[in-house]
Parts: structure tokens; C-alpha cells; sequence
């Protein structure tokens, strides 16, 4: 049996989630992990404890022809890193898998992933002028990882792409989240999805959180301040996390569009208590799977886009708004205890699910 999530717990998240509540709800996107969990004790650099690893997400699966991922860029603090978004706000598009990682080890995983582009891509690799701009994202955990021994290889990069696959997603300590802290408690991969019904058509609205984010005190859960009522453990004296939000739908959208839902990730990670603060990276990509076509180098003159009217945005943005706090939630709820490293001998509590329930029936929410 899988871990428990925030339903599973009983706590009422609104919203109708697709099969497997999960970004892999929206057709063709696949996810994959690398997992390092290595070693006890204090920081010795390049030697460990390591506690980290790599999330893969390719929106369009493992097509052998590059087409290009419509998407939209947007940055609530940009104390952060992710690649390619540049071209991102100028073109509206990519074309790679997205990796998340830890902060130190974006290099590798853009080096990593550059390799893979050119193999998986070969044939349009070598027959044109083309060039990799991957996306690759990151997340700090050298609180409880030897990020400073920059763990992660391009082997570790290129088993998370090429295991990467549709249906249920891991969460918790798992991937580029395994070594990440939330609210003080322990952190890292989250995911939730919802079905939007446009016009008689049903289509998915799908995100995945790496949450490493925020202060205890700051914890809001279906509006119940539960950090309050959880005040054992605290770790921090100021914030000191960031939070990279993926969010991917099959609603046909043009870039500037996706740019306005990118930007309703900053109210979903608020709803669970977030101001973003000052050393948070808080970087979020929206994308959609509509309006496949050749990249622009084999495409014609004209070309021709479909995309939904600005009118029926709102419960786009609400399932967005939803998914992004269930996603935080169900990071939280599946992540298990961890020791630090770098300060040695604490420990960074996974949120106790009794406890949780407890409070959650005091406010009347279950």
C-alpha cells in the first residue's frame, strides 16, 4: 500500500482530481525519479551524508521528434535558479524534459540533460543547427544533504528522464525532494491534479511541488492555522527555502495565457501560509501538451494555434489554486523523518498525521 495523502487522511481539499490526483493526469506527461539516499553523521564534503536526487517531467512523454512545450514564466521571488525560461518569456515555448534538482547541482543536471536531447533527438540533432536549452530548476537541502560534494551525476539525471512514466507519482522524500523541508517539518515532492469541464469538454489541469519553503508559525491548512498548534521542532530562525511549482494542463492556451496561470501559483502556495520570503526562490512554469506542431525550423510560413477565451479562465485558475495547495499538502503528508547534517543531530519531523486530524477536528474541517 502507497503512503497516505491529504485525502486519504480525510481532509476535504475541493475540487474534482483526475485518476491518480497527479501532473500525470494530463495525457503524454511522464515523471520519473533518482533517489540518493546515502550515509549518517556530520558534513564531510564530497563524501556525504548524501540525501538528495533528480525529478524528470516530460510533458510530452518520450516522442523520438521534438515539438514545441507552449508554456508561460513567472517568478514570485526570484531568490532561485531555472533554466531556459529566458527563451521561455520570448518565444512562449521549450522543448526538453524539465529536471529538478538541488541548488548545486543544476550544472550537471543541464549538461546531463543536453545529452540526452541530442541522442533521443539524433537524427534532428545532426541533419539541422540546433541548440539545447533545457529547463532545469532547483531547490536548496544543505540542511540535510552534502550539497556541497555535488552528488548528483549524469547518470543520476538520465535514469530519472529514462524511467520516467505516466500514472501515479511518488511524494515525499523522493527525487529532487529528498532532501527538502517545509514549514519546518519535512518537505520535498508534491503533486494534485483537477478536471476542468470547458464547454462540454473535459480536460486536466495537473501540478507537481519540489516544497522546501516556509516558517512553522506560517502553516495554514484549509485555512487552520495548524504551525501554530505545532510549535515542537522548529528548526529556523528566518526563512531560508524556495519552491518550484510545475504546473501542465492539455487546455489549449497561448503563452501569455500560461503566464497567467503561472502567476496563480503564488496564490496557491499562499493559501497554505506563505508571504515568500526574502531567501525563498518561489518559481513556477506553467505548460501545455495543445497545439503540437513542428519545432519553428521545420514548420511553414503560417501556422495556425488554438486557444481558449479569456472568459472562461476563472475556474482555471481556481483547479490551478487548488492543486497547487493540495500538492504542498501531500509533500508534507508523505515525507518522512529526517537528521540534519550541517547542523549535525537534529531532527527534521515528518508532520505527525494524529496530530494533524486532532486539529483539524478542532476547527470543525473533518
Amino acid at each position: 500500500m502507497g503512503k497516505k495523502r491529504a485525502r486519504d487522511l480525510g481532509l476535504p481539499f475541493p475540487g474534482m482530481t483526475g485518476e491518480h490526483n497527479a501532473l500525470t493526469d494530463v495525457p503524454g506527461v511522464e515523471i520519473g525519479f533518482t533517489t540518493i539516499i546515502e550515509g549518517e553523521g556530520p558534513v564531510q564534503i564530497s563524501k556525504g551524508p548524501i540525501r538528495t536526487g533528480v525529478t524528470a517531467i516530460l510533458p510530452r512523454g518520450k516522442k523520438n521528434t521534438m515539438q514545441p512545450i507552449w508554456a508561460g514564466f513567472y517568478s514570485l521571488n526570484g531568490n532561485g535558479e531555472m533554466t531556459g525560461v529566458h527563451w521561455v518569456n520570448d518565444a512562449g515555448y521549450f522543448l526538453s524534459p524539465i529536471c529538478i534538482t538541488n541548488t548545486h547541482s543544476v550544472g550537471m543536471a543541464h549538461h546531463a540533460t543536453t545529452k540526452w536531447m541530442i541522442n533521443h533527438f539524433g537524427d534532428q540533432f545532426s541533419n539541422d543547427h540546433l541548440w539545447a536549452m533545457p529547463v532545469i530548476a532547483e531547490t536548496y537541502d544543505g540542511v540535510l544533504n552534502d550539497i556541497n560534494g555535488q552528488h548528483i551525476s549524469e547518470e543520476h539525471v538520465l535514469s530519472a528522464i529514462n524511467n520516467a512514466k505516466p500514472g501515479q507519482v511518488a511524494e515525499g522524500n523522493v527525487g529532487g525532494g529528498t532532501g527538502m523541508i517545509c514549514y519546518e517539518f519535512k518537505g520535498g515532492t508534491g503533486t494534485s491534479s483537477r478536471v476542468v469541464n470547458i464547454n462540454g469538454r473535459t480536460h486536466h489541469i495537473g501540478v507537481l511541488v519540489q516544497a522546501n519553503f516556509g516558517l512553522r508559525e506560517w502553516l495554514t491548512i484549509l485555512g487552520v492555522p495548524v504551525g501554530k498548534h505545532m510549535p515542537k521542532d522548529k528548526l529556523l530562525e528566518k526563512e531560508q527555502g524556495s519552491i518550484i511549482v510545475i504546473i501542465g494542463t492539455d487546455i489549449p492556451m497561448l503563452p501569455h495565457q500560461l503566464r497567467r496561470v503561472a502567476k496563480r501559483a503564488a496564490i496557491g502556495i499562499g493559501r497554505s501560509g506563505s508571504p515568500g520570503g526574502n531567501s525563498s526562490g518561489d518559481i513556477f512554469l506553467a505548460f501545455s501538451t495543445a497545439n503540437e506542431m513542428d519545432i519553428p525550423q521545420s514548420a511553414p510560413e503560417k501556422l495556425k494555434m488554438e486557444f481558449v477565451n479569456d472568459e472562461v479562465f476563472d475556474p482555471i485558475y481556481e483547479a490551478v489554486c487548488q492543486s497547487v495547495d493540495e500538492s504542498v499538502v501531500n509533500a508534507l503528508i508523505a515525507a518522512e523523518t529526517m537528521t540534519t547534517v550541517k547542523p549535525y543531530g537534529h531532527k527534521v519531523e515528518a508532520i505527525n498525521h494524529q496530530d494533524l486530524l486532532r486539529i483539524m477536528k478542532e476547527y470543525n474541517r473533518i
